[in-house]
């Protein structure tokens, strides 16, 4: 009897113990504060190893002081931006000016092996639990990247990368920093506008370890999403006090993405490509493939806009319109909200890149060379009047919000002299 009284005694001491430890565990991940435990000053970080001489356990409190030492100087040195956007909304336009600063660890589209490994099928109309899966797994994964650790990456890669090394990374070549050394000696140091295709078949296969040393070189971290439904969906990531995470929102006119999709995406919008021809709205139309577009958006820009805490500091909307009619004076604005300084590469490639060009590369679908102002409202001349109408018929609000106008007839649809983009201005929420 006294011996199974013990064991009951024994069990509860322990379950207590494990309690108390698994909350100091959840305390010490999610907290800013180092408790008053680590009394280290700048001049003399060594100070992690004389912790208090009465404490039983010195390795302990040297680990918790060791991450708060990693805590404070990330938070100091690097400042995280996601670029949230959609497919057609001038996002890689957008990631090519982190993509161009020295200073920036840019990966375009990591989520990508996420969609492809769990949602191989993913279609248009994505249910509640395909959206939570790919949701929970993103953010882990973006936690991972913005911590510069890639080895994480690889379990999504297919074939998962031997010794980690891969050739199999989306867009490896649209990153400028996996192209340069320490990860890639194919080009100069001095080498600005290094081109994609030369860069995957110079470079070869990717070193992991390599490609984490270069995001650990670099300052900052950059990453680029379509693959983000609302900024809401990010607010775990955003308050976290480890990442100092920042979104820009790029949002464009529903009616210019449309009509980017139809021309880019020729199989998946097929029946949008007849109702255009034939001036019939084909009876299967999938209409989500453009009422998903809009409810993101408002959903998103609702949130944004109304300002809440969590956002304080950490949010600005961008419209592709206005950075396309100006884009160094908006790159500059980006910078500013940012707290980073724009260098000359970023403004070399603005000049070399928005001023359009007959050249192959600037018809490429993932294309950044092109002639960003005539862009911005070339759908006008894309779109029937139909499909026009029946987009600002679904999309009335999101249009409103955004400050773009209605056009309610064919001529007015076709007369570029009247701009359908309202002169308003987003104030990031500082």
């Amino acid at each position: 009897m006294n011996s199974a009284m013990q064991c009951s005694w024994k069990a509860v001491i322990l379950l207590a113990l494990a309690s108390i430890a698994i909350q100091y565990t959840a305390i010490r991940t999610f907290t800013a504060k180092p408790f008053q435990m680590c009394p280290v000053t700048v001049s003399n970080p060594l100070n992690c190893g004389m912790l208090g001489q009465d404490v039983v356990d010195l390795s302990f409190d040297k680990r918790i002081c060791d991450d708060f030492l990693y805590f404070s100087s990330n938070v100091s040195r690097k400042t995280h931006v996601l670029i949230l956007a959609t497919t057609r909304s001038g996002s890689s336009f957008v990631g090519q000016l982190f993509n161009q600063h020295q200073d920036v660890f840019y990966l375009f589209e990591p989520l990508y092996h996420v969609q492809t490994t769990l949602l191989p099928r993913l279609s248009h109309s994505r249910t509640a639990g395909d959206t939570r899966v790919m949701l929970g797994a993103s953010r882990d994964l973006l936690r991972s990247l913005y911590d510069c650790d890639l080895y994480f990456l690889e379990s999504y890669i297919k074939p998962q990368p031997a010794n980690h090394s891969t050739d199999k990374l989306f867009r490896r070549g649209a990153s400028k920093a996996l192209c340069s050394l320490p990860v890639c000696d194919a080009f100069s140091p001095g080498e600005l506008n290094i081109d994609e295709g030369e860069c995957v078949k110079r470079c070869g296969v990717l070193n992991m370890t390599l490609a984490s040393d270069a995001c650990r070189e670099r300052r900052h971290v950059a990453i680029k999403t379509v693959r983000i439904p609302e900024v809401s969906d990010l607010r775990a990531l955003v308050e976290d006090p480890r990442l100092n995470l920042k979104v820009i929102q790029l949002v464009r006119d529903p009616r210019g993405i449309l009509a980017s999709r139809i021309e880019t995406f020729r199989d998946t919008y097929r029946l949008w490509r007849i109702w255009r021809a034939t001036g019939r709205r084909p009876y299967n139309l999938d209409l989500t493939q453009l009422t998903m577009v809009c409810e993101d958006f408002l959903g998103s820009v609702t949130t944004g806009l109304s300002k809440p805490p969590w956002l304080k500091g950490r949010y600005m909307l961008v419209r592709y319109e206005d950075l396309a009619k100006n884009p160094l004076q908006k790159t500059k604005k980006i910078y500013d909200y940012l707290g980073l300084v724009m260098d000359k590469n970023v403004g070399d490639w603005i000049q070399n890149n928005t001023r359009g060009s007959n050249d192959l590369s600037a018809k490429h679908k993932y294309g950044t060379v092109r002639d960003s102002a005539a862009n911005a409202e070339s759908w006008r001349l894309k779109l029937s009047y139909d499909m026009v109408d029946y987009t600002q018929t679904v999309c009335q609000q999101v249009l409103q919000e955004l400050g773009y106008k209605t056009v309610s007839s064919p001529e007015e649809l076709k007369n570029l002299s009247l701009t359908l983009i309202e002169d308003k201005t987003f104030v990031p929420f500082l």
